[in-house]
């Protein structure tokens, strides 16, 4: 287990170098838990989103193109700089704000709609910080709002592969990764409305991945 550096820090530099060397590094399109988000969102009449984890906006932009009113978060100034001139040459509005999930959320109590995070909760997150961020989660979302989360899972070829950090985060490539058990998502639910966790696998490893969908009661 590798305590001899700060790996927040380390991630929070990769994610930046990473985006800056990469732009656009995952597309236009917008992915599949994205449109599933945004089909919710529109059943349900939902106006405000917030994407917590945005990167260079493929989903965010996508949720805007829909007519939403879309705040958009990341940790990488790299990542919001193309997402806002993406935004511009397409004529939307997406409201961005460089953001570390692991402190308060700039956003006011009930003023969401949904909460969307395509991959963000599995990052380089201790137990305690993905439980800290789903209550602020919690406390930004309108009663009866949605959280609609994906997470690499333990059945994922990586897990249990490359470096260990503790608390089932591995590290591949320079990306650290918390992988997600069953009981995991469980726990994370307790106080909401569990309403799906949905199998499906993405990208060419292909990454194993649950897509969560919870409300707030």
């Amino acid at each position: 287990m590798h305590h001899e550096h700060d790996l927040p820090a380390e991630q929070r530099r990769h994610w930046e170098q990473v985006y800056r060397e990469n732009p656009d590094m995952y597309g236009l399109e917008p992915s599949e838990p994205a449109l599933f988000a945004a089909e919710l969102m529109r059943e349900h009449q939902a106006h405000n989103v917030l994407e917590l984890g945005a990167g260079h906006g493929r989903d965010a932009l996508h949720f805007a193109r829909c007519g939403l009113n879309v705040h958009a978060t990341d940790i990488s100034e790299s990542a919001l700089e193309q997402l806002r001139a993406h935004a511009r040459a397409a004529g939307l509005d997406v409201h961005t704000a460089v953001h570390d999930v692991r402190e308060p959320l700039p956003h006011e109590d009930a003023s969401m709609d949904v909460v969307f995070a395509h991959m963000l909760l599995c990052m380089a997150l201790s137990t305690g910080e993905i439980r800290a961020a789903t209550s602020e989660i919690a406390r930004v979302l309108r009663p009866g709002g949605h959280l609609v989360y994906t997470v690499r899972h333990t059945g994922d070829a990586h897990y249990g592969t490359g470096t260990p950090h503790g608390d089932d985060i591995y590290e591949h490539g320079g990306f650290a990764v918390h992988f997600f058990s069953r009981e995991h998502v469980d726990a994370l639910a307790s106080g909401w409305q569990l309403l799906e966790v949905h199998p499906f696998e993405e990208g060419s490893l292909p990454r194993r991945l649950w897509r969560v969908t919870q409300r707030k009661p």
